[in-house]
């Protein structure tokens, strides 16, 4: 019999340690769920951020580029003109010789 209460002690003892790891086990798998919903949550939130952030600049970056692109073509027209006028003056010049 001395066996047996010993066995009985063995496996309550055992059960209890189960018990133990399952309860940290579980601790541990709430603990990671939790953090991994934050982490989540804060990447969405950040993401969210920076994508307003990202829209401002290339919205400022086509402003940029169109403001260029007017630029480039006045510069254009202005050495057009300047050319029909040197052109003129250039015929003027050399006809009379």
């Amino acid at each position: 019999m001395a066996k047996k209460i010993t066995d009985i002690n063995i496996n309550n003892q055992i059960n209890k340690g189960l018990d133990q790891v399952k309860g940290a086990v579980k601790s541990a798998n709430n603990f990671a769920y939790e953090t991994s919903e934050d982490v989540v949550d804060f990447s969405i939130k950040r993401g969210a951020e920076w994508q307003n952030v990202t829209e401002k600049a290339i919205q400022g970056g086509l402003k940029l580029a169109a403001n260029q692109q007017d630029l480039m073509f006045d510069t254009l027209e202005m050495i057009k003109g300047q050319m029909k006028k040197s052109t003129k003056r250039f015929t003027g010049l050399f006809s009379k010789n």
